[in-house]
């Protein structure tokens, strides 16, 4: 295993390291030393999985103990890939040393070529949404097929030719985002949309975290365009945590009625500016429902407290609690006055919501990158949740926007929110039936040893 150096990547390589050792596999995990100490303790079978550390190569710019994207500025991202080509000598020792069967990696699109080279298959595993994959690099071959040296905004925001779903599209606000996504490479190395494409075009088989329940029509559109065989490992939801939640979360949450309070999550690496943190709040404390929010220090504060609206905690009272470290999302998801979940729309995130015991009902805020598939599948595809309304060309949302989305899924009484809750309530039940998760990745084994011959 040797996935792109984020935390949104490490761990689902690991979920699918503990689904793979459950069934006996051997893993060789690879990953820089600091961030090995920061996931061991995600490792079910240390007697199957195995950390490897490697040295993480010196590069003029990155600050000292970086080693992934979430400990770097977006504009440092390129510094990232760097040192990741810069690995290039370390795997080929690992490589020849363990001798594996397959190497499973994402971006690092040489991996392919030096697995080759050594006898060893190699599998493209994508953690991303494949409706992101699929729009990523169709975009990219069908413009570079074209010719077009220079893309613009307009270009992005209409699907490739042949994709299979046309409500999905990306709003000028996105587009411009992807556009410095597709554009993020060190100097005159390949930039990041190539870097998949490549990765892709060149693997012996494709591999992705995604169920044909959600994700099937994309899947099969990808298979015709990379001409390869694609193997599914299911979403890989974690199982459920032995941990009880914190008495300070139980004690909190045990004030409320039943699928009453909202949660607020943005994960790890989304960090909001401070306005908009403000309206997020502001819309939170508008709707009149108890909530307790989990989001990083914004920008432009020193802390969560100086960057509160004026007066805020005063007229919320003990209703809200907006919170800055680390916290037990899971466990606060399947807790009974759950009702509502504001998300980032990480497809991980979504996934611990789809399968909480709470029940809770979707309001979308995606933030970058394939967040927005995820909420766009969620949203318009299926129907299943309401996304927050944002301005075209900066792409903000405002307090009023967030009331309506939280008023119209926790509202019993608004149509739209009926049809929401009920597609909600199937798509759930599709994907939490019995043997639903473990039949994935029994087929995805079979398939493997079927290509290994």
């Amino acid at each position: 295993m040797y996935p792109w150096f984020a935390f949104g990547h490490i761990t689902p390589f690991i979920h699918l390291s503990n689904k793979l050792a459950e069934k006996g596999h051997t893993i060789s995990f690879i990953i820089p030393p600091i961030t090995k100490s920061k996931v061991e303790h995600l490792n079910r079978f240390p007697n199957l999985i195995t950390f490897y550390p490697i040295t993480f190569p010196h590069v003029e710019g990155l600050p000292s103990g970086a080693e992934t994207t979430r400990d770097v500025p977006f504009p440092l991202i390129p510094l990232i890939i760097t040192a990741m080509d810069k690995t290039e000598s370390q795997i080929e020792f690992l490589l020849r040393k363990l001798k594996p069967q397959f190497i499973f990696y994402d971006f690092s699109y040489w991996v392919s070529k030096l697995a080759h080279s050594l006898g060893i298959k190699s599998m493209h595993y994508s953690v991303v949404n494949p409706a992101a994959t699929a729009y990523n690099a169709s975009s990219a071959t069908h413009h570079n097929l074209k010719g077009k040296k220079i893309i613009t905004e307009t270009d992005l925001m209409k699907p490739p030719p042949g994709f299979p779903d046309p409500s999905i599209h990306l709003h000028f606000h996105e587009a411009r985002d992807h556009l410095m996504l597709r554009n993020v490479k060190p100097s005159e190395a390949i930039d990041l949309f190539d870097r998949l494409y490549m990765s892709l075009a060149e693997c012996d088989v494709i591999g992705i975290k995604a169920c044909r329940e959600i994700d099937g029509i994309f899947v099969d559109f990808l298979e015709k365009d990379f001409r390869k065989p694609i193997l599914l490992t299911g979403p890989l939801i974690p199982d459920p945590p032995s941990e009880p939640l914190e008495k300070k979360w139980v004690d909190f949450l045990g004030q409320f009625n039943p699928n009453s309070v909202i949660y607020c999550g943005f994960g790890s690496e989304v960090i909001l500016t401070k306005s908009q943190f403000q309206e997020l709040l502001l819309g939170l404390e508008l709707s009149g429902f108890a909530f307790l929010a989990s989001l990083r220090t914004p920008s432009g504060a020193n802390s969560i407290e100086e960057a509160l609206p004026d007066g805020f905690q005063e007229r919320i009272g003990g209703r809200g609690v907006v919170y800055g470290g680390w916290i037990q999302q899971p466990q606060i998801l399947n807790h009974p006055s759950i009702g509502c979940n504001v998300t980032h729309c990480g497809w991980g995130s979504l996934f611990e919501a789809l399968g909480a015991k709470s029940k809770c009902e979707l309001v979308l805020i995606p933030n970058r990158g394939d967040q927005i598939f995820n909420a766009r599948i969620l949203g318009k595809t299926f129907k299943a949740g309401i996304e927050v309304e944002k301005s075209e060309e900066e792409g903000l949302f405002t307090k009023e926007s967030v009331l309506e989305a939280i008023k119209t899924v926790m509202d019993e009484e608004n149509e739209v929110g009926k049809e929401v809750r009920a597609n909600l309530a199937k798509l759930r039940q599709n994907i939490l039936r019995n043997n639903f998760e473990s039949s994935y990745i029994e087929d995805f084994i079979n398939k493997l040893n079927t290509l290994m011959g």
